[in-house]
Formats: C-alpha cells, sequence, structure tokens
C-alpha cells in the first residue's frame, strides 16, 4: 500500500470516528432534551433529520458532476464538503420544508398534539378511526381520565363507569351546562343545586320526566372552578351517601348493568331509560380504553 493511499485512509478513518463521536453526543443531547420538552426535541430531529438529507443531496449532485483535475485534491475536497454542509444548514428548516413533513409525522407517531398538549396515551386519530372510535370520544375520555382515577381511589368506582357517566350526562363533552353569561359550569354529571348547596350554580332548562312525560323545567345546577373538583364532589356525593350505597356495591363489583339500575333506583336521574342509556355508555367507554390501550 502506497504511502499516500495510506495516509488517506488514516485520515477518513479519523473523520468518520469524528463524526460518530459527534453524532453520538448529539443524540444522547436530544435524549436529554426530550426529557425535558418532549416537542423542542422533536423539532431539532427534524432539523437533523432534514440536514442529513439535504447533505446527501449535494453528495450525488457532486457526484454526478465530472471532475475538471486540475485543481482537484483533497484540500478543494475538503472545501467543497464543508461549503456543501453549510448550504443544506441554510436550506433548513424553512417554513413548508421537508422538517415539517418530518416533525408533524413524529409528533403524531409520539400522540403530541399540534398545539403542544402532551397526550402520551393518545393514539392517532386515523388509527382510531378505524376501529370506529370517533375523534371527541377519545378527546374526552383522554381529558378526563385523571380526574376519573382520582375519584376511583376515594370511592372505589371504576374510572370507567364515571367516566361514562360524565360522558353520558354531557353528551361526550359536547352539551356541557353554562351559565347565561356562557360561563362554563365544569359540571359533566349534571349534579343539582340542592338547598344545601353554598357553591356557584348555574341555572338553565332541562328536561325532567314528571309522571312519565318529558318536560320542559328550569333548574339550578352546581359549577365548580374545573373538572376536578366536579370529579370530586361527585365522588363525595356518591361515595359518602346511604342513599347511594348499594351503587358504589354493585360498581365495586364491576356490575355496569347494576350500577346504571342503582342510580335510577337511587333516584340520581328522572328519565325511565336513565339505566339501559347510561348501562350502554359504560360498555362503549371500556371498548373504547381498550382500543386506546
Amino acid at each position: 500500500m502506497s504511502a499516500s493511499l495510506s495516509s488517506s485512509l488514516k485520515s477518513n478513518l479519523s473523520s468518520s470516528n469524528a463524526s460518530v463521536g459527534t453524532d453520538n453526543r448529539s443524540i444522547e443531547a436530544l435524549r436529554a432534551a426530550a426529557a425535558r420538552d418532549p416537542k423542542s426535541s422533536i423539532r431539532e430531529t427534524a432539523k437533523q433529520f432534514e440536514s442529513l438529507f439535504m447533505q446527501e443531496v449535494m453528495k450525488s449532485m457532486r457526484a454526478s458532476t465530472l471532475a475538471s483535475g486540475m485543481l482537484d485534491n483533497p484540500g478543494s475536497q475538503l472545501g467543497t464538503e464543508m461549503l456543501d454542509t453549510q448550504f443544506a444548514g441554510k436550506m433548513t428548516g424553512l417554513p413548508g420544508g421537508l422538517s415539517d413533513a418530518i416533525q408533524r409525522q413524529l409528533q403524531r407517531q409520539m400522540g403530541i398534539s399540534e398545539k403542544g398538549d402532551a397526550a402520551k396515551t393518545l393514539q392517532p386519530l386515523p388509527a382510531l378511526a378505524k376501529k370506529g372510535i370517533a375523534p371527541h370520544v377519545q378527546s374526552f375520555i383522554q381529558k378526563h381520565d385523571g380526574a376519573a382515577k382520582a375519584a376511583e381511589a376515594a370511592t372505589g368506582i371504576p374510572a370507567s363507569f364515571m367516566l361514562a357517566q360524565a360522558a353520558h350526562e354531557s353528551g361526550w363533552g359536547r352539551r356541557e351546562i353554562t351559565a347565561k353569561d356562557g360561563t362554563p359550569s365544569h359540571n359533566v354529571f349534571g349534579i343539582k343545586a340542592t338547598p344545601g348547596w353554598t357553591g356557584k350554580v348555574a341555572e338553565v332548562q332541562t328536561t325532567e320526566f314528571i309522571d312519565g312525560k318529558a318536560t320542559k323545567v328550569t333548574a339550578k345546577f352546581r359549577a365548580y372552578d374545573n373538572y376536578q373538583d366536579a370529579f370530586k364532589d361527585y365522588a363525595k356525593l356518591i361515595g359518602n351517601n346511604d342513599r347511594y350505597r348499594n351503587v358504589v356495591a354493585q360498581a365495586q363489583n364491576g356490575s355496569a348493568e347494576g350500577f346504571a339500575r342503582g342510580l335510577q333506583k337511587a333516584g340520581y336521574a328522572t328519565d325511565p331509560e336513565y339505566a339501559d342509556k347510561l348501562a350502554r355508555v359504560i360498555n362503549t367507554t371500556v371498548r373504547v380504553q381498550r382500543a386506546m390501550a
């Protein structure tokens, strides 16, 4: 092997090792950043992918161009590669470019919304749509999952049962109770403001079944500062009231039908078909949760 060829191989090997070292450090830096800010790390990863892609494009273009031979040498080659890297960097991260497309794809795969809200258990909507799950159903379950689990710890009622009841009462969050000025009540359980209630109220028109007939009436409902407070109040109402003792027992046994019929028997709602409707929503909620798992 000639001295010049040996020197060239050593130089290339040294450059390759340095590049691997740099790549490894970059990967570790991205991992650390991902733990702090997932969306920012995704954006940076997308830009790096685009930069590598552009460098390969520039490299392919150079390879397809015939060299003059007169001024070509290792020094000029290195200068050309450095220049190509600079060009690739300037063309990377432009609005509407390849990095934007890569970023959106990575966000979908990691379950991070376009607005930057983390949703770690959220699957990409196309995959859930194939399973027959509407986006608003998935969103409702994801939104209230934490509050429902906290209420489960306080009452023993399965979180899926409470999520289903909140979904039934609020139409999966699309028919929530609001005050006259449009202020949200966060009351997804339709709990009335009884005489002993000292908190905020929202007075709205609702449908009650009187003597078996659906009748429009104006009623006062409890209002909360947030959804977590709504679930806490529901847990207190059901868990600490002798009126619902059998309801809690049925729920703890895992009986969706028994839980629903117990609520209707205890007078939670006046709709004569309330138990059947709620039981169906519970079964739907459990099915959706399994699909999202």
